[in-house]
């Protein structure tokens, strides 16, 4: 007598994962989601295993923003789900499409007080597009559809799934996967096409504000020519960096500082702004649009959001790369001298302490001596603190998505998880974490990770023994910093104790032969390099006393 084969909930969720193109899972495994563990021993997809839930869900994330997929991570119940709640939130407002799945309790316990059980889906709600418990094994393969078009869509972000253990272990009979299916983004009306192109035949100082979005739709290259057609110089988000290259004629570098920076300046110079694929959480319009005097284009693949200091005079919305088209055959502008002027400072700002040989290194040498180390390909995922200030405003990125930012949320500790994740997606490129001390020592774990996957991934630290960028603004606003000081690890010890390589860059003229030596080790490689943060002030000063672009030799 055969025993009849049956498939458990968990080897459909399994399926239904693989249905959808996953090639890794980021996570930690525990009791309440061993039988997706088992269940993944079948499957080609590969389990990721991170030191922590937070490093797993900035993995996912990094993955999404660099594939357009979405990047999944898992947990167990309880803390592992808590663990993750960082990670998704920085995805969910960073726009990266991705999956968070965790184990839970099983329902027979969850109406009661019970150890480890909490409401996770309350909990994740607020902080993703899609959130839910899977509550009767055949609906796993609705549930997984559901979430992952959520996450993919045209303004992408995170989807949680609760997946209580009792669930996962039952029988689903002959339940099978969805067929993955999703709607292309609609072209704009040709009426608004035709109206944003007359607004900007008529304006005497047009400029594009380039966000995310452009990135999201792949639409680089339209942009390039759309500001070729109209003679438009292009400011860009942090996010956005590299959608025009940094050496174009018409690249004004990132908008971003809350100072006014030289890029600001031409914002205030333009009586159009051509905001295309941007989301406002990189970038308030209070900042460039305070007193209402801007016209403003909204090109994107959804509506703007209502902002009082973002009243367009039209909204394109459809496929970028179409309307560019589009809008952009039917306008032609001169190009503005003042504009042309502005770009020109700008790039002799970004290459100016290219013979700086001050010790400790100032954050702008250092920059500029990555840009000389990297090819236009390869990947530099940027942590958040001073240092992300600095890499916003001067590296000179040449390609999309090849300098990655957290500028939605925001959260520190990203870089190192997010390299890893870049290394997987991109093998045959070098990939550099860019972080603080601060940073680098929230998920400093994941060196062992990224050991034991046999990664080539170097990690350049910006060594202050304190928290910078926090140091930064005390400074600005109260002229005195209170509790930013730390003590830190001899970072070589602590990288080679992992089995990786550590470098102490120990005078200015020897930054780019070192970095050049740990990205070709062929391992994980770690440098670090003391900076010179004085210059943080340094810069703030200077920003406050400039009035024009003219006030700037």
């Amino acid at each position: 007598m055969t025993t009849k084969q049956t498939t458990s909930a968990a080897q459909l969720l399994v399926q239904c994962l693989e249905n959808e193109g996953v090639e890794y899972i980021f996570g930690i495994p525990g009791e309440e989601n061993i039988a997706v563990m088992d269940a993944l021993l079948d499957s080609p997809i590969k389990f990721i295993l991170t030191r922590h839930e937070q490093a797993a869900a900035f993995m996912a994330d990094v993955y999404g923003r660099l594939t357009g997929k979405a990047g999944v991570c898992m947990s167990t119940l309880g803390p592992g789900a808590t663990n993750l709640v960082t990670g998704v939130a920085d995805g969910n407002m960073d726009r990266a499409p991705m999956v968070a799945i965790a184990g839970q309790g099983s329902t027979t316990r969850m109406h009661k007080e019970s150890h480890q059980i909490l409401d996770l889906v309350n909990l994740f709600e607020p902080i993703t597009k899609y959130s839910t418990q899977i509550r009767m094994p055949e609906i796993v393969p609705e549930v997984v559809r559901k979430a992952f078009k959520f996450a993919q869509a045209e303004k992408p972000g995170a989807a949680f799934i609760d997946f209580p253990e009792n669930i996962a272990d039952m029988d689903v009979g002959s339940v099978v996967p969805l067929k993955v299916q999703s709607a292309p983004v609609p072209c704009a009306a040709r009426g608004k096409c035709k109206q944003a192109a007359e607004i900007i035949a008529n304006a005497e100082v047009p400029i594009i504000l380039a966000g995310n979005g452009v990135i999201r739709h792949d639409a680089s290259e339209a942009l390039i020519e759309f500001a070729e057609n109209i003679n438009a110089p292009v400011a860009t988000t942090f996010m956005a960096k590299g959608v025009i290259p940094s050496s174009h004629y018409l690249s004004l570098g990132t908008v971003g500082l809350k100072a006014h920076d030289l890029v600001a300046f031409g914002i205030d110079e333009a009586d159009l702004v051509i905001c295309i694929g941007y989301d406002m959480v990189e970038y308030d319009p209070a900042y460039w649009n305070l007193n209402h005097d801007k016209k403003i284009i909204h090109i994107d693949g959804s509506p703007a959001e209502v902002d009082t200091n973002y009243i367009v005079e039209a909204g394109v919305i459809g496929n970028l790369k179409d309307s560019m088209a589009r809008i952009g055959a039917q306008c032609e502008c001169d190009p503005s001298p003042a504009m042309k002027k502005l770009c020109k400072k700008i790039s002799k700002e970004l290459n100016a302490h290219a013979e700086d040989f001050a010790y400790p290194i100032k954050p702008q040498k250092i920059i500029y001596d990555i840009r000389q180390c990297l090819e236009p390909e390869d990947v530099v995922i940027s942590d958040v603190g001073a240092h992300k200030m600095w890499m916003a405003r001067m590296f000179q990125a040449e390609r999309p998505n090849t300098c990655i930012i957290s500028n939605g949320f925001a959260s520190m500790g990203i870089a190192l998880p997010g390299a890893i994740a870049a290394k997987l997606v991109y093998p045959d490129r070098n990939i550099l974490a860019v972080c603080g001390d601060g940073g680098f020592m929230m998920n400093n774990q994941e060196v062992e990770t990224a050991v034991r996957l046999g990664l080539n991934i170097t990690i350049l630290m910006f060594n202050d023994n304190k928290l910078g960028l926090i140091e930064w603004h005390q400074l600005r606003e109260y002229g005195r910093k209170s509790n930013v000081d730390v003590g830190n690890p001899d970072f070589i010890k602590f990288a080679e104790s992992f089995g990786a390589k550590g470098y102490k860059v120990e005078k200015a003229e020897d930054l780019q032969s070192v970095l050049t030596t740990a990205m070709n080790d062929g391992c994980v490689s770690l440098v670090d390099c003391p900076v010179d943060y004085s210059e943080n002030m340094k810069l703030t000063e200077r920003l406050k006393s400039l009035k024009s672009i003219e006030d700037e030799q």
